[in-house]
Protein backbone atom coordinates (compact mmCIF):
# COMPACT_ATOMS: atom_id res chain seq x y z
CA UNK A 1 0.00 0.00 0.00
CA UNK A 2 2.75 2.49 -0.06
CA UNK A 3 6.31 3.17 -1.19
CA UNK A 4 5.34 3.99 -3.61
CA UNK A 5 4.73 6.02 -0.16
CA UNK A 6 5.11 3.31 2.35
CA UNK A 7 3.95 0.69 5.09
CA UNK A 8 4.51 -2.95 5.78
CA UNK A 9 5.77 -4.87 2.40
CA UNK A 10 3.67 -2.39 0.22
CA UNK A 11 2.78 -3.25 -3.49
CA UNK A 12 1.06 -0.20 -5.37
CA UNK A 13 0.29 -1.54 -8.68
CA UNK A 14 -0.10 0.52 -12.30
CA UNK A 15 -0.62 -2.49 -14.17
CA UNK A 16 -3.01 -3.65 -17.12
CA UNK A 17 -5.75 -5.21 -16.51
CA UNK A 18 -4.49 -8.33 -17.58
CA UNK A 19 -1.41 -8.47 -15.62
CA UNK A 20 -3.67 -7.37 -12.54
CA UNK A 21 -5.25 -10.43 -12.80
CA UNK A 22 -2.63 -12.12 -12.83
CA UNK A 23 -1.12 -10.92 -9.69
CA UNK A 24 -4.54 -11.62 -7.90
CA UNK A 25 -5.89 -14.41 -10.19
CA UNK A 26 -9.14 -12.45 -10.14
CA UNK A 27 -10.70 -9.79 -12.66
CA UNK A 28 -9.30 -6.70 -11.45
CA UNK A 29 -8.77 -3.23 -12.76
CA UNK A 30 -6.15 -0.53 -12.72
CA UNK A 31 -6.08 2.59 -11.00
CA UNK A 32 -5.46 4.61 -14.02
CA UNK A 33 -8.83 2.26 -15.76
CA UNK A 34 -10.87 3.39 -13.06
CA UNK A 35 -10.22 7.02 -13.82
CA UNK A 36 -11.20 6.83 -17.18
CA UNK A 37 -15.03 6.68 -17.35
CA UNK A 38 -17.29 8.66 -14.63
CA UNK A 39 -20.03 6.19 -13.91
CA UNK A 40 -22.79 5.36 -11.00
CA UNK A 41 -20.22 5.69 -8.38
CA UNK A 42 -19.16 9.28 -9.53
CA UNK A 43 -22.35 10.58 -9.14
CA UNK A 44 -23.15 9.62 -5.49
CA UNK A 45 -19.96 10.59 -4.35
CA UNK A 46 -20.40 14.11 -6.12
CA UNK A 47 -24.20 14.69 -4.83
CA UNK A 48 -22.61 13.57 -1.22
CA UNK A 49 -20.24 16.50 -1.58
CA UNK A 50 -22.86 18.79 -3.10
CA UNK A 51 -24.38 18.15 0.67
CA UNK A 52 -25.24 20.69 2.51
CA UNK A 53 -24.03 17.99 5.42
CA UNK A 54 -20.98 17.50 3.70
CA UNK A 55 -19.85 21.10 3.34
CA UNK A 56 -20.55 21.47 6.95
CA UNK A 57 -18.67 18.76 7.83
CA UNK A 58 -15.69 19.83 5.74
CA UNK A 59 -15.95 23.27 7.39
CA UNK A 60 -15.51 21.39 10.85
CA UNK A 61 -12.91 19.37 9.73
CA UNK A 62 -11.02 22.78 8.27
CA UNK A 63 -12.09 24.90 11.14
CA UNK A 64 -10.61 21.99 13.98
CA UNK A 65 -8.06 20.85 12.30
CA UNK A 66 -5.73 22.39 14.39
CA UNK A 67 -7.50 19.89 16.90
CA UNK A 68 -7.18 16.63 15.15
CA UNK A 69 -2.64 17.41 15.13
CA UNK A 70 -3.27 17.83 18.74
CA UNK A 71 -5.41 14.77 19.13
CA UNK A 72 -2.33 13.11 16.89
CA UNK A 73 0.57 14.23 19.37
CA UNK A 74 -1.29 13.10 22.01
CA UNK A 75 -1.79 9.60 21.63
CA UNK A 76 1.30 9.66 19.25
CA UNK A 77 2.90 10.26 23.26
CA UNK A 78 1.37 7.35 24.56
CA UNK A 79 3.34 4.09 23.87
CA UNK A 80 1.36 1.30 21.79
CA UNK A 81 4.07 -1.26 21.18
CA UNK A 82 2.68 -4.83 19.95
CA UNK A 83 0.64 -6.76 22.42
CA UNK A 84 0.76 -3.40 25.06
CA UNK A 85 -1.98 -1.15 23.41
CA UNK A 86 -3.86 -1.05 26.52
CA UNK A 87 -2.53 2.48 27.58
CA UNK A 88 -3.98 4.07 24.21
CA UNK A 89 -7.04 1.96 24.22
CA UNK A 90 -7.98 3.14 27.22
CA UNK A 91 -7.42 6.87 26.15
CA UNK A 92 -8.73 6.12 23.13
CA UNK A 93 -11.82 4.45 24.50
CA UNK A 94 -12.37 8.24 26.51
CA UNK A 95 -12.08 9.95 23.37
CA UNK A 96 -15.30 8.22 21.72
CA UNK A 97 -17.12 8.30 24.71
CA UNK A 98 -16.44 12.23 25.02
CA UNK A 99 -17.82 12.28 21.13
CA UNK A 100 -21.01 10.41 22.32
CA UNK A 101 -21.12 7.63 20.41
CA UNK A 102 -23.30 4.52 21.89
CA UNK A 103 -21.72 1.44 23.03
CA UNK A 104 -18.18 2.38 23.84
CA UNK A 105 -16.41 -0.06 24.96
CA UNK A 106 -13.23 -2.48 24.63
CA UNK A 107 -13.86 -5.97 23.96
CA UNK A 108 -11.87 -8.89 25.03
CA UNK A 109 -9.01 -8.93 22.87
CA UNK A 110 -8.36 -4.79 23.40
CA UNK A 111 -10.33 -3.29 20.48
CA UNK A 112 -12.07 -0.38 21.40
CA UNK A 113 -14.98 0.74 19.80
CA UNK A 114 -18.42 3.24 19.40
CA UNK A 115 -21.47 3.35 17.14
CA UNK A 116 -22.68 6.43 15.24
CA UNK A 117 -26.36 5.07 14.87
CA UNK A 118 -27.97 5.70 11.92
CA UNK A 119 -31.83 6.12 11.41
CA UNK A 120 -32.49 2.26 9.96
CA UNK A 121 -33.54 -0.21 12.43
CA UNK A 122 -31.28 -1.51 15.53
CA UNK A 123 -29.22 -4.41 14.43
CA UNK A 124 -28.83 -3.60 10.50
CA UNK A 125 -26.02 -4.08 8.81
CA UNK A 126 -23.31 -1.36 9.46
CA UNK A 127 -20.25 0.47 8.20
CA UNK A 128 -16.88 -0.04 10.18
CA UNK A 129 -14.50 2.37 10.10
CA UNK A 130 -11.53 1.23 11.66
CA UNK A 131 -7.66 2.47 12.53
CA UNK A 132 -5.02 0.58 14.51
CA UNK A 133 -3.95 1.44 17.93
CA UNK A 134 -0.63 -0.46 17.56
CA UNK A 135 2.96 0.45 16.41
CA UNK A 136 5.67 -1.64 15.21
CA UNK A 137 7.89 -0.21 17.69
CA UNK A 138 9.09 -1.84 20.87
CA UNK A 139 8.05 -1.04 24.48
CA UNK A 140 10.77 1.76 25.61
CA UNK A 141 11.18 2.99 22.43
CA UNK A 142 11.12 7.31 22.58
CA UNK A 143 7.44 8.46 21.11
CA UNK A 144 7.70 12.23 22.25
CA UNK A 145 6.42 14.41 19.01
CA UNK A 146 8.60 16.11 17.41
CA UNK A 147 7.75 19.29 15.65
CA UNK A 148 8.80 21.16 12.68
CA UNK A 149 6.48 23.84 10.89
CA UNK A 150 3.65 21.24 9.82
CA UNK A 151 5.57 18.58 9.62
CA UNK A 152 5.59 16.08 13.02
CA UNK A 153 8.44 13.58 13.56
CA UNK A 154 7.94 10.27 16.16
CA UNK A 155 7.90 7.02 15.80
CA UNK A 156 4.25 6.00 14.60
CA UNK A 157 2.86 9.11 13.81
CA UNK A 158 1.39 8.23 10.27
CA UNK A 159 1.17 4.09 11.13
CA UNK A 160 -1.22 4.84 12.43
CA UNK A 161 -1.81 7.11 15.05
CA UNK A 162 -3.01 9.97 12.63
CA UNK A 163 -6.05 7.99 11.74
CA UNK A 164 -7.03 7.88 14.87
CA UNK A 165 -7.21 11.33 15.16
CA UNK A 166 -8.79 12.13 11.69
CA UNK A 167 -11.62 9.47 13.04
CA UNK A 168 -12.20 11.35 15.93
CA UNK A 169 -12.41 14.31 13.64
CA UNK A 170 -15.08 12.42 11.44
CA UNK A 171 -17.11 11.95 14.22
CA UNK A 172 -17.72 16.16 15.36
CA UNK A 173 -17.70 16.79 12.25
CA UNK A 174 -20.51 14.72 10.85
CA UNK A 175 -22.75 15.64 14.38
CA UNK A 176 -21.40 19.38 13.38
CA UNK A 177 -22.92 19.01 9.50
CA UNK A 178 -25.97 17.29 11.07
CA UNK A 179 -25.56 14.44 8.97
CA UNK A 180 -27.86 11.52 9.33
CA UNK A 181 -26.48 8.02 8.00
CA UNK A 182 -28.89 5.38 7.02
CA UNK A 183 -26.85 2.67 8.71
CA UNK A 184 -24.37 2.63 11.73
CA UNK A 185 -20.94 3.78 11.53
CA UNK A 186 -18.47 1.52 14.08
CA UNK A 187 -15.75 3.43 14.46
CA UNK A 188 -13.08 1.03 15.69
CA UNK A 189 -9.71 1.27 17.06
CA UNK A 190 -8.26 -1.63 16.94
CA UNK A 191 -5.11 -3.76 18.32
CA UNK A 192 -2.12 -6.16 16.84
CA UNK A 193 -2.39 -4.63 13.18
CA UNK A 194 1.55 -4.67 13.34
CA UNK A 195 4.23 -7.22 13.21
CA UNK A 196 3.57 -10.50 15.43
CA UNK A 197 -0.28 -8.71 16.25
CA UNK A 198 -1.19 -10.78 12.83
CA UNK A 199 -4.28 -8.83 12.46
CA UNK A 200 -5.40 -10.23 15.97
CA UNK A 201 -7.57 -7.47 16.71
CA UNK A 202 -9.73 -7.89 13.37
CA UNK A 203 -9.43 -11.31 13.42
CA UNK A 204 -11.78 -10.70 16.69
CA UNK A 205 -13.79 -8.57 15.43
CA UNK A 206 -15.00 -10.77 12.94
CA UNK A 207 -14.92 -14.37 14.68
CA UNK A 208 -15.87 -12.96 18.15
CA UNK A 209 -16.82 -9.97 18.21
CA UNK A 210 -20.56 -8.53 18.87
CA UNK A 211 -20.80 -6.92 15.27
CA UNK A 212 -19.32 -9.77 13.66
CA UNK A 213 -22.54 -10.42 11.76
CA UNK A 214 -23.29 -7.29 10.80
CA UNK A 215 -20.58 -6.14 9.03
CA UNK A 216 -21.44 -5.02 5.94
CA UNK A 217 -18.80 -3.16 4.75
CA UNK A 218 -15.28 -2.08 5.77
CA UNK A 219 -12.82 0.57 5.92
CA UNK A 220 -9.20 0.30 7.33
CA UNK A 221 -7.47 3.36 7.51
CA UNK A 222 -3.69 3.23 7.18
CA UNK A 223 -1.15 5.21 6.81
CA UNK A 224 -1.64 8.98 5.01
CA UNK A 225 -1.53 9.04 1.35
CA UNK A 226 -5.18 9.64 0.20
CA UNK A 227 -5.05 8.98 -3.66
CA UNK A 228 -4.23 4.89 -2.55
CA UNK A 229 -7.06 2.36 -2.88
CA UNK A 230 -5.84 -1.25 -1.21
CA UNK A 231 -8.83 -3.71 -2.13
CA UNK A 232 -6.28 -6.78 -2.85
CA UNK A 233 -5.03 -8.72 0.63
CA UNK A 234 -0.86 -10.08 0.26
CA UNK A 235 -0.93 -13.16 2.26
CA UNK A 236 2.24 -13.34 4.30
CA UNK A 237 3.71 -16.88 6.59
CA UNK A 238 6.01 -15.98 9.60
CA UNK A 239 8.18 -18.86 10.98
CA UNK A 240 10.35 -18.75 13.90
CA UNK A 241 13.06 -21.75 13.27
CA UNK A 242 14.83 -22.46 16.63
CA UNK A 243 18.07 -24.66 15.85
CA UNK A 244 19.03 -27.05 18.83
CA UNK A 245 22.49 -28.88 19.31
CA UNK A 246 24.38 -30.31 22.33
CA UNK A 247 26.41 -27.08 22.61
CA UNK A 248 30.09 -27.25 24.34
CA UNK A 249 33.14 -25.33 24.65
CA UNK A 250 34.32 -23.76 21.55
CA UNK A 251 38.08 -25.35 22.05
CA UNK A 252 37.18 -28.06 24.52
CA UNK A 253 34.40 -29.67 21.70
CA UNK A 254 35.90 -28.28 18.46
CA UNK A 255 34.26 -31.06 15.97
CA UNK A 256 30.63 -31.04 17.61
CA UNK A 257 27.82 -30.19 15.30
CA UNK A 258 27.05 -26.35 15.95
CA UNK A 259 23.42 -25.21 15.13
CA UNK A 260 24.73 -21.67 13.91
CA UNK A 261 25.76 -23.46 10.83
CA UNK A 262 22.63 -25.15 10.32
CA UNK A 263 21.13 -21.52 10.57
CA UNK A 264 23.77 -20.05 8.58
CA UNK A 265 22.83 -22.61 5.73
CA UNK A 266 19.68 -21.69 6.03
CA UNK A 267 19.83 -17.97 5.59
CA UNK A 268 22.02 -18.27 2.23
CA UNK A 269 20.03 -20.93 1.10
CA UNK A 270 16.99 -19.02 0.94
CA UNK A 271 18.13 -15.80 -0.23
CA UNK A 272 18.93 -17.64 -3.25
CA UNK A 273 15.35 -18.25 -4.25
CA UNK A 274 14.38 -15.97 -7.19
CA UNK A 275 11.04 -14.94 -6.70
CA UNK A 276 8.36 -13.80 -9.26
CA UNK A 277 8.20 -9.69 -10.13
CA UNK A 278 4.15 -10.38 -10.89
CA UNK A 279 2.59 -11.89 -8.65
CA UNK A 280 4.68 -10.37 -6.08
CA UNK A 281 6.09 -12.50 -3.90
CA UNK A 282 8.68 -11.70 -1.19
CA UNK A 283 10.86 -13.28 1.37
CA UNK A 284 13.23 -11.91 4.47
CA UNK A 285 15.32 -13.64 6.80
CA UNK A 286 14.88 -10.95 9.22
CA UNK A 287 15.55 -12.07 12.97
CA UNK A 288 17.88 -13.55 14.81
CA UNK A 289 18.99 -14.98 18.43
CA UNK A 290 20.43 -16.88 20.67
CA UNK A 291 23.65 -18.35 22.05
CA UNK A 292 25.89 -18.38 25.26
CA UNK A 293 28.83 -16.61 25.08
CA UNK A 294 31.34 -15.83 22.49
CA UNK A 295 33.56 -18.86 23.38
CA UNK A 296 30.88 -21.70 23.20
CA UNK A 297 29.54 -23.61 20.45
CA UNK A 298 25.32 -22.71 20.62
CA UNK A 299 22.81 -25.30 22.08
CA UNK A 300 20.49 -22.50 20.45
CA UNK A 301 20.23 -20.28 17.97
CA UNK A 302 17.03 -19.31 16.59
CA UNK A 303 15.77 -17.12 13.09
CA UNK A 304 12.54 -15.42 11.93
CA UNK A 305 11.18 -15.32 8.79
CA UNK A 306 8.47 -13.52 6.91
CA UNK A 307 7.44 -14.48 3.26
CA UNK A 308 4.22 -12.96 1.89
CA UNK A 309 3.01 -13.12 -1.76
CA UNK A 310 -0.29 -11.82 -3.50
CA UNK A 311 -1.25 -15.37 -4.33
CA UNK A 312 -2.00 -17.96 -2.61
CA UNK A 313 -0.60 -20.81 -4.77
CA UNK A 314 3.30 -18.50 -4.80
CA UNK A 315 2.86 -18.29 -0.95
CA UNK A 316 2.43 -22.04 -0.59
CA UNK A 317 4.90 -22.61 -3.11
CA UNK A 318 7.75 -20.31 -1.25
CA UNK A 319 6.22 -21.80 2.08
CA UNK A 320 7.42 -25.45 0.54
CA UNK A 321 10.85 -24.51 -0.73
CA UNK A 322 11.67 -22.85 2.70
CA UNK A 323 10.88 -25.48 4.77
CA UNK A 324 12.77 -28.08 2.52
CA UNK A 325 16.10 -25.95 3.01
CA UNK A 326 15.50 -26.24 6.88
CA UNK A 327 15.20 -29.99 6.90
CA UNK A 328 17.95 -29.62 4.40
CA UNK A 329 20.38 -27.15 6.46
CA UNK A 330 20.21 -29.77 9.52
CA UNK A 331 20.69 -33.01 7.52
CA UNK A 332 24.30 -31.19 6.00
CA UNK A 333 25.21 -30.25 9.12
CA UNK A 334 24.38 -33.71 10.95
CA UNK A 335 27.06 -34.85 8.33
CA UNK A 336 29.54 -32.38 8.74
CA UNK A 337 30.68 -32.32 11.66
CA UNK A 338 30.61 -35.21 15.09
CA UNK A 339 26.90 -35.99 16.49
CA UNK A 340 28.62 -37.64 18.87
CA UNK A 341 27.48 -35.54 22.08
CA UNK A 342 24.14 -35.25 20.06
CA UNK A 343 22.91 -34.49 16.80
CA UNK A 344 21.37 -31.22 15.27
CA UNK A 345 17.45 -30.39 15.08
CA UNK A 346 15.27 -27.90 14.11
CA UNK A 347 11.88 -26.61 16.02
CA UNK A 348 9.77 -24.63 13.13
CA UNK A 349 6.88 -22.49 14.94
CA UNK A 350 4.57 -20.85 12.55
CA UNK A 351 4.29 -17.25 14.37
CA UNK A 352 1.95 -15.74 11.83
CA UNK A 353 -0.13 -15.84 8.64
CA UNK A 354 -2.45 -13.47 6.89
CA UNK A 355 -4.89 -14.74 4.40
CA UNK A 356 -4.66 -13.27 0.61
CA UNK A 357 -7.59 -12.37 -1.67
CA UNK A 358 -8.71 -9.09 -3.13
CA UNK A 359 -12.68 -7.29 -2.86
CA UNK A 360 -13.48 -7.45 -6.35
CA UNK A 361 -12.64 -4.18 -8.61
CA UNK A 362 -16.16 -4.00 -9.39
CA UNK A 363 -17.49 -3.97 -5.47
CA UNK A 364 -19.42 -0.88 -4.94
CA UNK A 365 -16.69 -0.13 -2.39
CA UNK A 366 -13.84 0.20 -4.65
CA UNK A 367 -15.80 1.90 -7.42
CA UNK A 368 -17.13 4.36 -4.67
CA UNK A 369 -13.86 5.10 -3.08
CA UNK A 370 -12.04 5.66 -6.20
CA UNK A 371 -14.90 8.00 -7.27
CA UNK A 372 -14.15 9.22 -3.78
CA UNK A 373 -10.39 9.98 -4.74
CA UNK A 374 -11.27 11.51 -8.16
CA UNK A 375 -14.00 14.00 -6.86
CA UNK A 376 -11.15 15.00 -3.86
CA UNK A 377 -8.64 16.26 -7.07
CA UNK A 378 -6.23 13.32 -7.17
CA UNK A 379 -5.53 12.79 -10.89
CA UNK A 380 -5.83 8.76 -10.89
CA UNK A 381 -7.13 6.56 -8.08
CA UNK A 382 -3.96 4.03 -7.44
CA UNK A 383 -5.55 0.61 -6.66
CA UNK A 384 -3.12 -2.03 -5.34
CA UNK A 385 -2.59 -4.48 -2.83
CA UNK A 386 -0.93 -4.40 0.66
CA UNK A 387 -1.29 -6.42 3.92
CA UNK A 388 -3.53 -4.57 6.31
CA UNK A 389 -5.99 -5.42 8.66
CA UNK A 390 -8.11 -5.54 5.65
CA UNK A 391 -7.30 -8.69 4.58
CA UNK A 392 -9.55 -10.13 7.37
CA UNK A 393 -12.73 -9.26 5.93
CA UNK A 394 -11.22 -9.20 2.41
CA UNK A 395 -10.81 -13.20 2.99
CA UNK A 396 -14.50 -14.00 4.60
CA UNK A 397 -16.17 -12.51 1.02
CA UNK A 398 -16.84 -9.29 3.27
CA UNK A 399 -16.31 -6.05 0.77
CA UNK A 400 -13.31 -4.01 2.29
CA UNK A 401 -10.65 -1.49 1.28
CA UNK A 402 -7.80 0.31 2.88
CA UNK A 403 -7.52 4.04 2.38
CA UNK A 404 -5.66 6.86 3.94
CA UNK A 405 -5.79 9.56 6.61
CA UNK A 406 -4.34 12.71 3.90
CA UNK A 407 -1.54 14.44 3.74
CA UNK A 408 2.02 12.91 3.23
CA UNK A 409 4.44 11.41 5.03
CA UNK A 410 7.19 8.79 5.62
CA UNK A 411 10.02 6.55 6.81
CA UNK A 412 7.23 4.33 8.43
CA UNK A 413 8.60 1.44 10.86
CA UNK A 414 11.41 3.78 11.51
CA UNK A 415 12.22 6.05 14.20
CA UNK A 416 12.67 8.96 11.82
CA UNK A 417 8.76 8.71 10.84
CA UNK A 418 7.42 11.64 9.91
CA UNK A 419 3.75 13.13 8.55
CA UNK A 420 3.06 16.70 7.12
CA UNK A 421 -0.02 18.26 8.24
CA UNK A 422 -0.20 21.15 6.10
CA UNK A 423 -4.06 22.07 6.08
CA UNK A 424 -4.85 22.12 2.69
CA UNK A 425 -3.48 18.98 1.60
CA UNK A 426 -4.58 17.12 4.82
CA UNK A 427 -8.41 18.72 3.94
CA UNK A 428 -8.43 17.49 0.67
CA UNK A 429 -7.36 13.73 1.58
CA UNK A 430 -9.86 13.58 4.34
CA UNK A 431 -12.39 14.67 2.29
CA UNK A 432 -11.76 10.93 0.22
CA UNK A 433 -12.71 8.88 3.41
CA UNK A 434 -15.19 10.97 4.59
CA UNK A 435 -17.64 11.06 1.30
CA UNK A 436 -16.57 6.89 0.63
CA UNK A 437 -17.93 5.97 4.66
CA UNK A 438 -21.28 8.48 3.65
CA UNK A 439 -21.77 6.68 0.82
CA UNK A 440 -21.23 3.35 1.65
CA UNK A 441 -23.73 4.40 4.83
CA UNK A 442 -26.16 5.56 2.36
CA UNK A 443 -27.74 9.00 3.44
CA UNK A 444 -30.82 9.74 5.02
Amino acid sequence: MRPLVSKDSITMLRVSRHALAAVLSLTLATGASAAAKPGPADKTVQAIRDSAGFKAAMATLDREHDRIVDDTITLTEIPAPPFKEQKRGEAYMAMLKAHGLTDVEMDAEGNVMGLRRGTGPAGAPLVVLAAHLDTVFPEGTAVKVRREGTKLHAPGIGDDTHSLAVLLGYIRALDAGKVKTRKDILFVGNVGEEGPGDLRGTRYLFAKGKYKDRVAAFFSMDGTSAERVTFGAVGSKRYRVTFKGPGGHSYGAYGLVNPMAAMGTTVVEMNKIVTPAAPKTTYATSVVGGGTSVNSIPDAIWLEVDMRSESKDELAKIDTQFLKIVDGAVKAENAARSTRAGAISADVKQIGERPTGATKEDARIVQITAAAVRAAGYPVAVLGASSTDSNIPISLGIPAVTIGSGGVGGRAHALDEWIDVAKPESLKGMSVGLAAVLAMAGDD
